[in-house]
């Protein structure tokens, strides 16, 4: 085969409408989970926010050391990002006093500044090359601030903007069809598509994920946030056991 058809082989996944389902599932149980352990275990979000990252920091650590896609740590390690976004998120809008608008930007310029780097030091953000050390750094600590980004917009916009859950969830629903439409009829960048989807699937994830466990008076379904937390869990498990797990290709 000749070097330039050979394909380099992404220890991400591809992307597909499966790919999309356990994104949504696995941020919604980072709203969940998270709210489970620093609120109904009262534990804080300075605890919290410690206790997820170290979860973080070894899930990032094995994922970089294995030596190709493996579909359960991958998804273990998105459910960690999820998991201390909604803490760190939670410990800089309110324990610390930045509020829901101070905190998406900031989260917002660390993104783009996370971006930018990423693209100056390998030449390409596109998640079908994250096969190296340098851009799997790269891609978790890019995913570690959308997942944090996506926890403080969903807040600003469900309380803030005053649109509630649902409003917010539709709101966001939009947004995703919307990009789902140009990556269907237009030429837009594939990689630029794929990254404001990502980004956009968190903060569709918090407002649905406060919406099951907030209380009722204040526009949720006071789901118990333990019974929701495993209810997304056993979904997650049960689509990545079904649905196919393989990993990105980039024509190289």
């Amino acid at each position: 085969m000749d070097s330039s058809t050979q394909s380099v082989i992404s220890k991400v996944p591809e992307i597909t409408l499966g790919f999309w389902a356990i994104k949504i599932l696995a941020t919604t149980l980072g709203e969940t989970g998270g709210d489970a352990v620093s609120m109904s275990m009262h534990l804080g979000y300075l605890i919290g926010s410690a206790i997820f990252a170290v979860v973080f920091a070894l899930a990032v650590i094995m994922q970089v050391s294995a030596s190709r896609f493996r579909p359960w740590l991958y998804w273990l390690t998105i459910i960690a990002t999820t998991t201390v976004g909604t803490t760190l998120a939670d410990l800089a809008t309110r324990s610390l006093g930045i509020g829901y608008a101070g905190g998406t930007v900031l989260l917002s310029s660390l993104l783009i500044a996370t971006l930018w780097i990423w693209y100056r030091a390998v030449g390409t953000i596109s998640v079908a090359s994250v096969s190296s050390p340098k851009s799997e750094m790269f891609y978790w600590l890019t995913i570690l601030f959308s997942q944090t980004l996506g926890t403080a917009l969903g807040d600003w916009t469900a309380d803030s903007a005053g649109l509630g859950f649902g409003g917010g969830a539709l709101i966001f629903s939009a947004m995703l069809i919307a990009i789902a439409a140009a990556w269907r009829w237009t030429k837009v960048s594939r990689t630029s598509l794929f990254w404001a989807a990502f980004i956009l699937t968190r903060p569709l994830g918090a407002v649905v994920g406060d919406l099951l466990d907030k209380p009722v008076a204040a526009g949720g379904l006071a789901l118990s946030r333990y019974s929701a937390s495993l209810t997304l869990i056993l979904l997650i498990v049960v689509l990545i056991a079904i649905l196919p797990q393989r990993p990105a290709r980039q024509a190289h």
